[in-house]
């Protein structure tokens, strides 16, 4: 019997002007984006501290901190790349990830299926192997206020 592990990450970035809107590797048309050190798409940065959590491989800003120029404005499906290559050295593969993305606005319901798509392809894994759901917080604080996009994340690794 293979060996499986479970991880959970989260991730919020804040919602400024002048910048794109990055989220689960797809672009979205809208007035604000992430702020970060890199795209921002606080969707990856989840599903990556996630994944590394399962391997025990401790975090995002281990493996890509945002003091290295490197990493600056980087796309964040790079990282996922990478993050999957980094728990492979493990012997681990992504087994299947389940998202909730918190958001006010934009409406997300109508990208979930081109995320999916996209994150399936970076991983290596099939589309059915990714569930992502979005949801809102009612108005309720800082996602409320649309000061900022949150990202839970749990996922399944397992032994090659």
């Amino acid at each position: 019997m293979a060996k499986i592990r479970v991880g959970f990450g989260y991730d919020v970035h804040r919602l400024v002007e002048d910048r794109e809107l990055w989220l689960g590797g797809i672009r979205l048309e809208y007035e604000k984006g992430l702020l970060g050190h890199s795209d921002a798409d606080v969707l990856i940065h989840a599903i990556c501290d996630a994944l590394l959590g399962a391997a025990n491989m401790r975090d995002i800003g281990y493996h890509f901190p945002d003091t290295a120029g490197e990493f600056e404005n980087i796309d964040s499906k790079i990282l996922l790349k990478k993050t999957v290559q980094l728990i492979a050295t493990k012997g681990y593969r992504v087994g299947n990830v389940d998202a909730t993305v918190c958001a006010e606005r934009p409406k997300l319901n109508p990208h979930i299926p081109l995320m999916k798509q996209t994150l399936a392809a970076v991983m290596g894994v099939d589309e059915d192997d990714v569930s992502i759901k979005a949801t809102t917080t009612e108005k309720l604080g800082f996602t409320g206020r649309q000061e900022g996009i949150s990202a839970y994340v749990t996922v399944l690794i397992e032994q090659k």
